[in-house]
C-alpha cells in the first residue's frame, strides 16, 4: 500500500480540476477531514492498517464532486476503485475503505468503528470554534446551486441538521458535543427561538 503515493496523487488531482464554486467541498474541507481522522483515530487507539485505511478514505471520500455533486459518495467510491490499485491497495481494502466513503452521507449510519471516525470526522467543524466560519461557506456553496436563499432559510436548515445530529465516537463526544450542542443554541436564538 503507496499511501504517500495515493496522497500526493487524489491531493493533486483535487486541486487541480475541483470546480471554483465548491467553496465548502474543497481542497481544504480534504485536509480538514483527514486532519480530524488523525485527532480522533489518536482517542480511539487507531493505528497500523486501519488508519492508513482511514486517512484513505478521508482523501477520497469527497473526490464524487469531480463528476457533480448528485450521488457523489457512489462517485468517490468509484474513484477510489479506479485508482487505488495502481498503489497496491487490495480488492478487500479498497472494500472497507469505500464502506467508510459511503458511511458519510447523510444520514449517516456507520456500520464499524472506522465508519464511526470517519462519520465524525466529516462533521467534525459542528463543534469546533469555526462552526461559524465554516457553515458560512457551505451556505455560499448551497446558494450557488440554489438550494438556499435567504440566511433565514440556511438558519432553519442548520436548527434542522444540528438537532438530527450525532457523534458516535466516545472521543468525539467528549470533544465535540457541548459546543456543538452551544451552536444550536446560538443559531436558534438567531431565529428567535
Amino acid at each position: 500500500m503507496q499511501f504517500g503515493e495515493a496522497k500526493k496523487f487524489i491531493l493533486g488531482k483535487l486541486k487541480k480540476e475541483l470546480p471554483q464554486h465548491l467553496s465548502y467541498h474543497s481542497v481544504e474541507h480534504v485536509k480538514d477531514v483527514f486532519d480530524s481522522c488523525k485527532f480522533i483515530a489518536a482517542g480511539e487507539g487507531v493505528k497500523g492498517e486501519d488508519l492508513k485505511l482511514l486517512l484513505t478514505a478521508a482523501l477520497f471520500h469527497d473526490s464524487g464532486f469531480l463528476k457533480g455533486p448528485k450521488e457523489h459518495e457512489k462517485k468517490s467510491c468509484q474513484i477510489a476503485r479506479k485508482h487505488l490499485p495502481d498503489y497496491g491497495y487490495t480488492a478487500e481494502q479498497v472494500k472497507k475503505i469505500c464502506g467508510m466513503i459511503m458511511a458519510t452521507k447523510v444520514p449517516q449510519q456507520p456500520q464499524t468503528h472506522l465508519e464511526e471516525i470517519i462519520c465524525d470526522a466529516d462533521l467534525d467543524y459542528l463543534g469546533r470554534e469555526d462552526f461559524f466560519i465554516i457553515g458560512d461557506k457551505l451556505f455560499a456553496e448551497l446558494s450557488v446551486y440554489g438550494i438556499l436563499s435567504t440566511e433565514d432559510e440556511w438558519n432553519k436548515l442548520q436548527v434542522r441538521f444540528l438537532e438530527a445530529h450525532h457523534y458516535f465516537t466516545p472521543t468525539a463526544i467528549k470533544l465535540r458535543k457541548k459546543k456543538k450542542d452551544k451552536h444550536l443554541k446560538l443559531v436558534k436564538s438567531k431565529l428567535g427561538h
